[in-house]
């Protein structure tokens, strides 16, 4: 902030305060892109050729996807959003328990590709962001051609698994799976601590969240602690309800897949390939030996995965 002698001069503090910056993806553009009513996304989109949406998980953005990203780039049109509720996209207030749905949130990246003039993609999620991929090849077949889906399960099968003590792994499913209230004024409390925990156990590489990374992660999320409340309620409510009857009515996704996941079978005693397999019968099931955030950790094993099953 500069002075011009206008008026009275602000407090010193405020002459030399800087606004942080987060970091972009080189050499990509960044637009805001309406995709339902009230909801604008914010998108990083590069390159040129057939069309490729990678969606970020939590507690992230769309800059996880930055080494993938520059490299599908060559030769495919890359799309990378923020999430609806994460970001520097709308965060909606959810009336009803429907706004962060992944049925909704699906709905989001399909509006989005087709405003940008993708109707058919190859789509790619890590985290909260594969669930959301998850449920837009369930609900939108025609539109997604290939799907690939990092360190999930499908969130009805995600509950079956956790059990016993070993589900303490995921004690923060449980917590915002609370009523509103409580959860968002305990992480609000202390939301650095909160979200700054899964950065550093979940990662083996450090070295692979760079501090101005790690420092724009931590102020997304810190500011947006009910939206991103929100989507893990809605995960133990409305989209269990939307698996649930998928499975019952045996729908399964019809486009080829690829699952990269760490060996969380072993750690919680199932089967991964198996119950990824029930939903996709054309299946490339990997177990990597990185951290969770393996886009940013393995990012080179990352995109042999991706660019095998763009070939497939």
């Amino acid at each position: 902030m500069r002075y011009d002698g206008d008026g009275p001069p602000p407090p010193p503090a405020l002459l030399t305060r800087k606004v942080p910056v987060d970091p972009k993806i080189n050499g990509f553009d960044y637009r805001r892109v309406t995709v339902a009513d009230g909801v604008t996304l914010n998108a990083a989109v590069g390159g040129s050729g057939p069309a490729i949406v990678l969606l970020h998980g939590f507690p992230q953005t769309h800059l996880m996807w930055r080494h993938v990203a520059a490299d599908l780039a060559a030769d495919h049109t890359v799309i990378c959003p923020d999430l609806r509720g994460y970001g520097d996209s709308d965060k909606p207030l959810d009336t009803d328990g429907t706004g962060y749905a992944k049925r909704t949130m699906a709905a989001d990246i399909v509006a989005l590709a087709g405003a940008l003039g993708h109707d058919r993609f190859a789509l790619a999620g890590h985290d909260r962001g594969a669930l959301v991929a998850f449920r837009a090849g369930l609900d939108h077949p025609t539109a997604v051609s290939h799907l690939a889906l990092l360190d999930v399960l499908p969130t009805v099968d995600m509950w079956d698994v956790l059990h016993g003590a070993s589900a303490a792994v995921a004690f923060h499913l449980y917590l915002m799976a609370q009523p509103p209230g409580l959860p968002e004024e305990l992480i609000a409390g202390s939301p650095d601590a909160f979200f700054g925990h899964f950065l550093d156990v979940w990662t083996r590489d450090p070295e692979a969240l760079p501090a101005e990374v790690r420092a724009a992660y931590l102020r997304a999320s810190r500011d947006a602690v009910p939206s991103i409340v929100a989507d893990y309620r809605a995960s133990a409510g409305i989209d269990v309800t939307h698996d649930a009857a998928d499975r019952t009515a045996g729908n399964r996704l019809r486009m080829p897949v690829t699952v990269l996941q760490q060996d969380w079978g072993a750690a919680l005693g199932y089967d991964a390939a198996a119950v990824w397999r029930a939903w996709a019968p054309d299946l490339d099931h990997q177990t990597v030996t990185c951290g969770h955030f393996m886009a940013e950790e393995a990012p080179a094993e990352v995109l042999r995965a991706l660019r095998a099953l763009l070939a497939r």
